[in-house]
């Protein structure tokens, strides 16, 4: 790799050490985002900010041509308590870098932005480049990458994207394929009454018939990369605070993850059709996606040695509406666990694959 690469690198990882110092949790991203904007404008790169989001456009941006999307995030979950080391404090020990969000998704983040960087001031690029950090993904949030989709001096009427790379930690193999997330809130019906007496038509009961199905029901279509669709029911739960009273309702929830092969309303008709219980959705956003295995950022990768697989696990790539490659430096296993880190040569190494695959393309 050429010398700009090696810069890059260090520059890169010097902005994770920033970024873990500041406290980034969904909602309060705002003084991750100023920091990111203070290294474009370190830089000399016009950038812009859409609430918590900051992007920048390639030097030699031309509406004419076709647009990729490098995308990651910046907010954190919360340190859970089996914390030993300060998540705040960066500490690079055997070669790992550790501190909250290094993983995930600051080393993807930072990779993706020493790419765009390396790119950035070529003029003989058949294609433009942006670059965004945004907000909120780690709750799904609306103020997000979906929120910059929606913004037209973000997302210009007639702009055509390409496709998008969206680095989360998956050890730099390629997710071709999402699987989405379906909540629904499911509430089964009863008559209160005594339970000393023989009254009432318990809920539990009724719940538990329809739980029964959700357990043992399988769809059909079985993807080649994300497998079944999986249903699980988490919570459950009754507005009842005493013990003798035989409940009228009885409320659960129900977790389904959704392969490629079946839209939400296909999932939502044979649940409906198969319980008795009402069911509501609480959001049909986060859709199952998948990439063309002939697509040419694929391909690339392939060229460069990865592997493709389907990956279990949600994130904006369900909210990006055209192609977009999942893939990064760190390893989703560490995804807010204690001590979360990266390795400092997953990041080095996140840099060359990222501008190997967009140079194949650009």
């Amino acid at each position: 790799m050429s010398n700009t690469i090696s810069i890059s690198t260090a520059e890169a990882i010097h902005l994770l050490k920033e970024l873990i110092t500041i406290p980034s949790f969904s909602r309060e991203e705002d003084k991750t985002a100023e920091q990111i904007g203070l290294f474009f404008a370190h830089k000399g790169i016009p950038h812009f900010r859409i609430g918590n989001n900051i992007y920048a456009l390639n030097k030699y941006f031309d509406e004419s041509k076709p647009t990729i999307l490098l995308n990651s995030h910046h907010d954190t979950v919360k340190p859970n308590k089996a914390y030993t080391l300060n998540p705040f404090s960066p500490v690079e020990k055997d070669g790992r870098l550790y501190g909250l969000g290094s993983n995930d998704a600051g080393g993807p983040l930072v990779a993706l932005l020493a790419a765009f960087l390396f790119f950035y001031d070529r003029s003989d690029l058949k294609y433009n480049i942006v670059y965004a950090a945004s907000a909120e993904e780690e709750i799904s949030g609306k103020n997000g990458i979906e929120y910059l989709l929606n913004s037209p001096s973000f997302n210009p009427p007639g702009r055509k994207w390409a496709f998008a790379l969206v680095g989360e930690p998956t050890q730099m193999q390629m997710a071709v394929a999402e699987k989405g997330l379906l909540v629904l809130d499911c509430t089964a019906a009863g008559i209160a009454g005594h339970a000393a007496r023989e009254e009432g038509d318990n809920a539990v009961y009724r719940a538990i018939k329809d739980i029964e199905w959700f357990s043992s029901f399988r769809f059909p279509r079985v993807s080649d990369f994300l497998g079944p669709v999986k249903m699980s029911v988490t919570v459950i739960e009754t507005e009842n605070k005493a013990h003798n009273v035989v409940p009228s309702q009885c409320s659960f929830v129900t977790d389904i993850r959704v392969n490629e092969l079946y839209t939400f309303e296909e999932i939502l008709d044979i649940i409906k059709s198969n319980v008795n219980c009402n069911v509501k959705p609480r959001s049909l956003r986060l859709k199952s996606s998948s990439i063309a295995l002939d697509h040419s950022i694929v391909k690339a990768g392939l060229e460069a040695g990865r592997t493709c697989y389907g990956s279990p696990t949600t994130s904006d790539k369900a909210l990006i509406p055209f192609p977009a490659l999942k893939i990064g430096p760190g390893d989703s296993a560490r995804s807010h666990t204690a001590d979360e880190y990266i390795y400092i040569d997953e990041i080095k190494k996140g840099i060359e694959l990222y501008v190997e695959m967009l140079g194949k393309v650009l």
